[in-house]
């Protein structure tokens, strides 16, 4: 089993903040291993978590002045890795071509098309952590139920339960209205 690393310590943070050229290469990887996890059990596709983890890794080499707290550390970079997979995920709605459509879109079918990628996205990120982790395996990615269930160490049922009150939600925001 692979060694589980600790993140960074808030003097690494520090002395990165303050400019150490070799506080922040032991600051972006020392937090590589924990966002590229984060960001495969978020985003849609492989490809897509390695972007993203990039991407954030880039973002905290760039920003880490801006970090108020240091031992915030980790919630800040899971933030920054969760808007990049929706970015990502909004994107890729976007993009795709739907079966059998005109090859052109009306403005007023595109702008509808990302209000309700947007409102997706959005009703996606607001699900509880479990809830989440569940519905992005099995619809997004794809994994099968009894898969899904193994990764996260739940029983079939509670997979399953966690699933239907995720698409419910989903449902609910999306199909129902509720803003």
């Amino acid at each position: 089993m692979a060694e589980v690393r600790e993140w960074p310590g808030s003097s690494v943070v520090a002395a990165a903040q303050d400019g150490d050229v070799e506080a922040i290469a032991a600051l972006v990887s020392g937090a590589h291993p924990h966002v590229r996890r984060f960001a495969r059990s978020l985003c849609a596709t492989p490809e897509d978590a390695e972007d993203a983890a990039q991407e954030a890794l880039i973002i905290l080499y760039r920003k880490i002045g801006m970090l108020r707290a240091t031992g915030a550390l980790a919630s800040w970079m899971f933030r920054i890795v969760r808007n990049e997979c929706l970015r990502r995920a909004r994107s890729a709605l976007w993009e795709r071509p739907v079966a059998g459509a005109a090859p052109y879109r009306s403005a007023e079918d595109e702008v509808l098309g990302r209000l309700e990628a947007g409102r997706v996205a959005e009703a996606i990120a607001a699900l509880p952590e479990d809830q989440r982790r569940v519905l992005v395996m099995r619809d997004v990615q794809g994994l099968s139920g009894r898969m899904v269930a193994d990764v996260l160490g739940l029983s079939t049922a509670a997979m399953k339960s966690r699933l239907h009150r995720a698409r419910a939600a989903v449902r609910a925001v999306t199909v129902g209205g509720e803003w």
